[in-house]
């Protein structure tokens, strides 16, 4: 709803040094995000080519973007290593809350007013 303030996050879809990648273009996945209804406001995919306009033809890849790239794509899986091992650490610690209070002999779960 406008007016609102949008965070917009870009992420690598290919590991630069993989056969998937090419010379002369690369591919980004987009999240928008609502800053005022702290959600996902749209996703998009964005497939971007280097082109020299002087030639009129696509264009290699400069070696500084690709080293930059290939930087970028190591702390992007870092990042994942890390927050999927926090994921399953909560997802444990969660099963362990479960296993203390639902899975104990004699327990009833409260349904509140459903009861009547």
């Amino acid at each position: 709803m406008y007016p609102d303030k949008v965070t917009v996050y870009h992420k690598l879809v290919h590991d630069p040094e993989s056969p998937h990648s090419s010379q002369h273009a690369f591919h980004l996945q987009v999240m928008i995000l609502s800053e005022s209804r702290q959600r996902p406001a749209a996703r998009c995919h964005e497939d971007l080519v280097i082109y020299d306009y002087k030639l009129g033809k696509k264009s290699v890849m400069p070696p500084f973007l690709m080293e930059q790239f290939k930087t970028t794509w190591k702390l992007q899986e870092q990042a994942k290593n890390l927050w999927q091992a926090r994921i399953l650490e909560i997802e444990d610690r969660v099963r362990t809350l479960e296993a203390e209070s639902w899975d104990r002999e004699g327990a009833v779960e409260d349904t509140g007013s459903a009861k009547r």
